[in-house]
């Protein structure tokens, strides 16, 4: 009996031996086996899809070629000899200068066409453009992915983020293209582009997102997508398609002396405006009145500021929602509504976003504390607070086109100091600008001896001349310092 004790006893010891070396090996190999896994190179992304064709053939049937044709005054003189035209570098320049003299102008019209892209929104013929591509059309033209054409007509356009609204009657459903979210895109990804560059209809690009929220001097709510999908002249209004085949941006501007450099307006930007276009054949904004601008460090800094985030009122205009209120300059506006308000743009952004006649909130920081404005806003008019003020998308009586001096404008002209005053953008050939002599670049700093700070300072000067009246205008140009310019009106 003790015998068999003994011998179980030992039999139970060798399998617990056995037990605890078998088990010791299985975690010794699956030791071995993550250690080799850990070694292992990770397996490679996948990151360009095998082709957009699905996106192409999904989305070009909504895609449409758009012409435009306007009827413009043009000056010329009359042909020279041959029809040559001769130019300052021409050796028979000074021949046919010699013997047939400079010749007297004459006027015509001309008819101008301009090619760009569209795309349909609704079965009902719905079209989004841009602006720049219709502006001032006498007649405009749908060409469609079946190459049959009809004749369109204008519901709405907003200027100051160039989106143009047509409509046509097919007589039958059209494909449309739907909206995705441009706030979801990353820099990074995928994106696809479709239109008519130089006249090539239905081309097919694809890029990534280069970066979001860009600001290129084109208007008061710039707020681009750029791109190195290739856009070039005549993709303008076509989409930007995400991976789903969603217009994600509309394609809109480019850089002439860049290579793969594009811009397009997000949708949830456009489809606000596409909205109220559709519903109202115009788009109207809210309006404070106060000049703004973002806070630099050194600001924030001087007002205790730790995050940096506000707009500082650099102007408050008389009569106008914000005075009513009792904000005043130098004020600055820490968030509207409970939403933080990051710098100037963000704030007109949300201001002009906001509903006509509605009550906001809005929390400012003056001298240190904290104080809470009640403000009802009106109707923002887009030429008083233009930065560039062109009136009818053109030059004025005058013939002249000026601007608020922004960074931007100021990094284009190569101001280098900060200047007060507006500066001209651009002068009509034979107006009474021209003829008077001013230029691109020229500052106006005064007009008869008022002070000239902003667009609504001219405006409001010019408009009180009588016609027939001579308009004085104290000029600063680069190579001439000030000037005296007079103009009759």
């Amino acid at each position: 009996m003790e015998f068999t004790e003994k011998y179980k006893w030992a039999k139970q010891k060798k399998i617990a031996v056995f037990l605890i070396i078998f088990m010791a090996s299985l975690l010794i190999f699956e030791g071995f086996c993550i250690t080799k896994k850990a070694q292992a190179k990770p397996a490679p992304v996948k990151m360009i899809p095998e082709d957009f064709s699905s996106i192409a053939k999904k989305v070009s049937p909504s895609v449409v070629n758009i012409r435009a044709e306007k009827s413009a005054k043009v000056t010329e003189r009359l042909p020279h000899y041959f029809n040559r035209n001769p130019g300052l570098n021409d050796p028979f320049h000074d021949f046919f200068e010699k013997f047939f003299g400079d010749q007297s102008p004459r006027k015509k019209f001309r008819r101008q066409q301009s090619v760009g892209s569209g795309f349909i929104i609704s079965e009902t013929g719905f079209i989004v453009t841009n602006n720049h591509v219709v502006e001032g059309a006498d007649n405009i033209t749908v060409i469609m992915a079946d190459q049959k054409e009809f004749k369109a007509k204008i519901i709405g356009r907003d200027k100051n983020t160039d989106i143009a609204l047509l409509k046509i009657n097919s007589g039958k459903k059209l494909n449309n293209i739907t909206f995705g979210n441009s706030e979801d895109l990353k820099v990074g990804q995928w994106v696809v582009a479709i239109g008519s560059p130089f006249g090539l209809e239905y081309t097919v690009t694809a890029g990534i997102i280069s970066a979001k929220g860009r600001v290129i001097g084109s208007g008061p709510y710039d707020d681009f997508l750029q791109t190195d999908a290739s856009i070039n002249p005549g993709n303008s209004g076509g989409p930007l398609l995400n991976m789903y085949g969603q217009v994600i941006g509309i394609n809109t501007a480019i850089i002439p002396s860049a290579q793969g450099i594009g811009f397009a307006i997000p949708s949830n930007l456009a489809n606000g405006i596409i909205k109220q276009l559709m519903d109202h054949g115009e788009v109207t904004r809210g309006w404070l009145g106060v000049g703004i601008q973002s806070l630099s460090k050194e600001i924030a800094q001087y007002y205790g500021i730790q995050d940096g985030n506000g707009a500082l009122i650099t102007e408050v205009f008389p009569n106008n929602p914000a005075d009513h209120a009792g904000i005043k300059p130098k004020d600055i506006i820490l968030s509207i509504n409970g939403r933080k308000v990051k710098n100037s743009r963000d704030l007109t952004k949300i201001i002009a976003d906001s509903d006509v006649g509605k009550t906001v909130k809005i929390k400012i920081l003056r001298k240190g504390k904290e104080k809470n404005f009640s403000v009802k806003l009106t109707k923002r008019d887009e030429v008083l607070v233009s930065s560039d003020y062109s009136p009818k998308g053109g030059e004025d009586k005058l013939g002249l086109s000026v601007s608020d001096i922004t960074p931007e404008i100021a990094n284009r002209f190569g101001i280098k100091e900060p200047e007060e005053g507006i500066i001209v953008i651009r002068v009509t050939p034979n107006s009474k600008a021209e003829k008077a002599g001013l230029l691109p670049g020229d500052l106006i700093k005064e007009i008869n001896q008022s002070d000239i700070k902003a667009i609504g300072d001219y405006i409001k000067i010019v408009k009180k001349v009588k016609k027939g009246n001579p308009i004085y205008m104290y000029v600063s140009r680069k190579s001439k310092g000030f000037l005296i310019i007079k103009i009759v009106k």
